[in-house]
């Protein structure tokens, strides 16, 4: 089970949902304690890492500023806007025989661009630059940690609650450009009960039931991650930290403009590992290194302006 490709276009490719209105977000996470692991490549079965075992807390606050909208003659919104995102990741490995990270800083800004095509299909458009680093010491900063990256998605309205799409994104994540795939998922079935399946900015599907009108509850899978860029022994190379969770998500409307949403359950797969930073090397089989299921809870705020 590999997904560290993935996480290097879903980290440098920037969408954003909420284009009406300025929302700033903020959310925690933990991840609980569990032992460390490798999956051979085949039908072997995985193999544990000597007493290695680690947890983790995740920091993670973004900003959407919309600089401009229009509705079209079909309620279909042509939008500029900026994004910024940081994410700190504090990791609490012990008993590993080589030194592991211990912490991550992720810092993004990007300018975002949604343009209706015609009454079926629009386009979405984003260019950024972010940096990916080992250490929360700015001293420690390169230019080796900068990355830029940009992304056109063209996304067919197949319904008013379900619309896919797919395009190009480009980065630099390798030291040089390269053009990835980037797919976009978003399903939303409203009422009292109501299904939402979306795939952009990180995967997130969710059946809730209203129990109220400031109270919902919903049953949760998501996935996340982050990554730092640095040297290991001369070489440079990527580490990738990414969860899947799932769990009971409850989410409290305070009011029109805030929010307060939680979420208690399991840690089901937690790769973290590093990978040569080259094509090779990010697709290669044999570094599937991974923490094993734990406890996880967290606790976000939405505010809209």
């Amino acid at each position: 089970m590999k997904f560290k490709p993935y996480l290097i276009i879903l980290l440098l490719t920037l969408f954003f949902q909420q284009v009406s209105a300025q929302q700033v977000t903020f959310k925690t996470e933990y991840l609980g304690k569990s032992g460390y692991y490798y999956l051979p490549p085949g039908e072997q079965p995985r193999e544990k890492i000597g007493n290695g075992k680690g947890s983790a807390m995740v920091y993670q606050a973004g900003l959407n500023i919309p600089l401009s909208l229009k509705l079209n003659e079909h309620k279909k919104p042509t939008a500029w806007g900026v994004g910024i995102s940081g994410s700190y990741v504090s990791l609490k490995n012990q008993n590993f025989a080589e030194p592991m990270v211990s912490e991550i800083i992720n810092a993004q800004i990007g300018v975002y661009h949604l343009r209706p095509l015609n009454e079926r299909w629009s386009l979405r458009g984003s260019i950024g630059m972010g940096i990916f680093a080992p250490s929360s010491d700015l001293s420690k900063l390169s230019f080796k940690n900068v990355l830029a990256s940009g992304s056109a998605v063209f996304i067919r309205h197949l319904k008013p609650n379900l619309s896919i799409g797919g395009g190009l994104a480009i980065n630099s994540s390798l030291g040089y450009p390269m053009i990835f795939p980037a797919v976009y998922l978003n399903w939303q079935s409203e009422g009292k009960f109501d299904v939402n399946v979306e795939l952009v900015d990180g995967l997130e599907a969710s059946i809730g039931y209203d129990v109220s009108e400031k109270f919902k509850l919903s049953y949760a899978l998501e996935m996340n991650g982050q990554v730092a860029l640095l040297k290991k022994d001369d070489r440079d190379v990527i580490f990738s930290h990414q969860y899947i969770v799932t769990g009971f998500k409850p989410q409290m409307q305070i009011n029109e403009k805030f929010s307060i949403t939680g979420m208690a359950g399991l840690n089901i797969y937690r790769p973290a590992s590093y990978s040569n930073r080259t094509l090779k090397g990010v697709f290669a089989g044999d570094n599937d290194y991974f923490f094993s299921a734990s406890p996880y809870v967290s606790l976000g705020l939405n505010m809209k302006f």
